[in-house]
């Protein structure tokens, strides 16, 4: 795919009318922030110039270091299909962050990402990553605030009467494609309310850009249609949870890494180092993928969740899965990640597990062909069978203890992130929820 210039943006932005461009960049904890300019000040833009202030963005800056600059990937320009033209178009790019010394900024989630990318590149390897973002659809109360009252009572597969959200889906889909995207399927799942849209794989920064993307074009979409979408991993209790899952592969001199033709699996040494590398760091980098309180509400039995560190090509109880898919299209399938996660660092995590484990040719350990769901405790025990952290602070416990996915992230993410999950768990564990008074109000 050939690559945008500076000159390509500034003639595609001027014969498409563009007016407007917001320049978009990532938090640590994967919200969207965006600095709005006119089409005057694009060149200025290309060129890195435009500051903003730092210190207003969660876990960026100090208030004394606060200037902070934006650097567009020209790569990423594409129009906001949504917004009416008559007054200009809008367009936006995503961008990396910089300090005033012309150094990558080291809380820029984009360029943890890049920073392991780089390494498997040193390695001789690119990642291949394609997500399944699940997401819910609420109605909105007479207040206009959402509630969790589902737009339908749907369920898997289902078709229309009973899955009423098939023009939406088809409007986030269609908004999804003039901006780029190549979009493989879209269903309702198996919960009331919520709906899965699958898009093509790409290049791993390309897909986390598009992940990104993905998730406020649908919020965005859902909302003119009066409905709120969300990426909450578990709304509604006693319903499936969102996941999103994450298939990934390596690539080197333009073919699959993880493809062999004379394995029983069709699966190379890479691709089972890779998978000993995951299974090895699973418990401390589910932190990340899975980085709420209400992530851990998902992640419990029952519901298709994986809750067990196991791979499996023939079950989906196991934290890993092998799809039945060759040559080009040998991957894995991570299963616990949910879309609250932030893309960049969720793939930055994933990938440094994965190729510590081709560096040090960890072998996994044994394939788990059986339901691991309906496995005793000393079944489990017995096949060394470890669960998934049960909460967000024991993840987090356990990501201080693995210094190849700390060395992932760096000292400044990891220790902005650690203060965000210690006070949001300061918080939630000071309130009183209704379970507690449905429980105790009247007992006691």
């Amino acid at each position: 795919m050939s690559k945008m210039t500076k000159e390509d943006v500034l003639k595609l932005a001027d014969r498409e009318g563009v007016k407007f461009i917001r320049l978009q960049f990532s938090d640590i904890l994967g919200t969207v922030k965006n600095v709005a300019i006119t089409i005057d000040q694009l060149e200025d833009a290309l060129n890195g110039e435009i500051m903003f202030d730092g210190s207003s963005i969660d876990g960026f800056t100090r208030i004394q270091e606060s200037d902070m600059y934006l650097r567009p990937d020209p790569d990423t320009f594409s129009l906001f299909p949504w917004r009416p033209e008559e007054n200009g178009a809008v367009a936006r790019l995503i961008c990396d962050v910089y300090c005033p010394d012309g150094s990558p900024f080291v809380g820029d989630p984009r360029y943890i990402l890049k920073k392991v990318l780089e390494e498997a590149k040193e390695m001789g390897y690119t990642m291949k990553v394609g997500p399944e973002p699940e997401f819910f659809l609420f109605e909105y109360d007479e207040n206009s605030n959402p509630t969790t009252i589902p737009n339908d009572d749907g369920g898997y597969f289902d078709l229309s009467p009973m899955d009423q959200a098939q023009d939406t889906r088809r409007n986030i889909i269609l908004a999804l494609e003039k901006m780029g995207f190549e979009i493989e399927a879209s269903h309702h799942e198996v919960a009331p309310g919520q709906h899965e849209i699958d898009f093509k794989y790409e290049d791993a920064l390309r897909t986390a850009d598009n992940i990104c993307t993905f998730k406020f074009v649908t919020k965005t979409i859902a909302s003119q249609e009066n409905l709120h979408a969300t990426f909450m991993p578990k709304p509604i209790a006693g319903e499936n949870g969102s996941g999103m899952h994450v298939h990934q592969s390596l690539f080197s001199n333009g073919q699959n890494a993880f493809y062999d033709s004379d394995d029983d699996l069709y699966l190379s040494d890479i691709a089972y180092y890779y998978i000993g590398g995951l299974i090895k760091h699973a418990r401390a980098l589910t932190a990340i993928t899975n980085p709420t309180i209400n992530s851990y509400k998902r992640l419990v039995p029952g519901y298709e969740a994986p809750v067990y560190v196991a791979w499996s090509s023939s079950n989906r109880s196991a934290l890993i899965r092998i799809p039945d898919c060759h040559g080009e299209g040998s991957r894995l399938e991570l299963r616990n990640p949910d879309p609250s996660a932030n893309p960049y660092l969720a793939t930055a995590v994933m990938l440094k597990a994965g190729l510590d484990g081709i560096k040090n040719k960890i072998e996994p350990p044994a394939e788990v062909t059986e339901d691991i769901y309906c496995m005793t405790s000393s079944e489990k025990e017995e096949q060394n069978i470890k669960s998934l952290p049960g909460d967000i602070m024991e993840a987090v416990n356990l990501l201080l203890e693995d210094d190849i996915i700390k060395e992932a992230l760096g000292n400044h993410v990891l220790n902005k992130f650690l203060q965000a999950k210690q006070a949001e768990w300061s918080t939630y564990k000071a309130e009183v929820h209704q379970w507690e008074l449905d429980n105790y109000l009247r007992l006691y």
